[in-house]
């Protein structure tokens, strides 16, 4: 699988990330073994960069992501993780954060924003314990929409500082929203933004943060190429989620006519999905989360494989005209 250096950095990432919301039980839950086995077929098709969050599933998914990579090679993979949100103990656990925070996982912690300097150091400690690592490869400010502020001028500095004292390689921030990925690359020294589901087949909206990437020389990170599954099948159903939540009618309209448009190509819409964001020379990779070894594999045959140009201006005028 084609690698790209990061930004102005020498972070390697394979062209196609593996997202590990689901090993922290995204939803539904996972046994330690299907974890592990996820990570393994990631490994065997070539997936080299692996990003999680102590957000997700509480800690769960970096424990279970350091565990399964434990015993490859440390030279050869390159992995991300996020501060922004330290986990504390909850004062009031309900028995379990599917509701609060989407993972089925029991609430003994809560997350607890800070995006202070303090703050950072500690999040970072905390995630490397957990990971089992001694230094991670990128780090990312996560979704700090509202707290747009503190990160600027506290968090994201605490990470440079590590950027250029060797502890970690790149820094970045992620978002689901462009605007403060926008003000952060135009105002800081970061080497990427991971954008989720803002540059994909179906949401475009990303552009001016491409462009702005491009004038900056700093790399995007495409996350959640499916728009939260919607993307993800040939034939989506009407009960598909559109970015974590019910698909409006005219957005359902508008993907069914890109399943035609597959079809008359003898393609499939997963297939387009993931391969979509890798024509922008800006993106240096896409992150899909994997929750099973046959979807790891089929992802990657489906990133090893470009669409033919007629193709992709069918599916683009799909998205141009509605």
């Amino acid at each position: 699988m084609n690698v790209t250096r990061l930004g102005r950095t020498e972070v390697p990432v394979s062209a196609l990330g593996f997202g590990a919301a689901p090993l922290g039980n995204l939803y539904t839950a996972i046994s330690d073994d299907e974890a592990h086995a996820t990570v393994d077929a990631a490994w065997d098709a070539g997936l080299r960069y692996y990003d999680t969050a102590p957000h997700y599933g509480l800690g769960l998914s970096e424990r279970r992501l350091g565990a399964a990579l434990a015993r490859r090679p440390r030279q050869e993979f390159a992995v991300s993780t996020k501060v922004g949100r330290l986990l504390a103990p909850h004062p009031a656990p309900t028995g379990s954060d599917l509701a609060a925070g989407g993972f089925a996982v029991p609430d003994t912690l809560t997350r607890r924003p800070d995006y202070s300097r303090t703050g950072v150091l500690r999040s970072l400690e905390a995630s490397l314990d957990r990971l089992g690592l001694d230094r991670v490869d990128i780090v990312y400010v996560h979704d700090p929409d509202d707290h747009l502020g503190t990160a600027v001028g506290e968090a994201i500095p605490a990470l440079l500082d590590l950027r250029d004292q060797g502890v970690v390689g790149a820094v970045g921030v992620g978002a689901n929203t462009v605007g403060p990925l926008l003000r952060t690359v135009t105002e800081t020294d970061i080497d990427a933004v991971m954008v989720a589901g803002r540059w994909t087949l179906l949401d475009r909206t990303a552009r001016p943060l491409l462009d702005a990437c491009a004038a900056r020389g700093t790399s995007v990170v495409a996350a959640a190429p499916f728009n939260s599954g919607l993307l993800s099948r040939p034939h989506p159903a009407a009960d598909a989620t559109f970015d974590y939540g019910p698909v409006p009618a005219a957005v359902l309209h508008r993907v069914r006519r890109l399943v035609e448009v597959c079809a008359r190509h003898r393609t499939i819409l997963p297939h387009a999905a993931v391969r979509f964001p890798l024509r922008s020379p800006e993106v240096a990779c896409v992150v899909a989360g994997f929750r099973s070894g046959d979807e790891v594999r089929a992802a990657a045959r489906w990133a090893a494989v470009d669409l033919a140009e007629e193709t992709w201006a069918a599916l683009d005028s799909v998205v141009e005209t509605t």
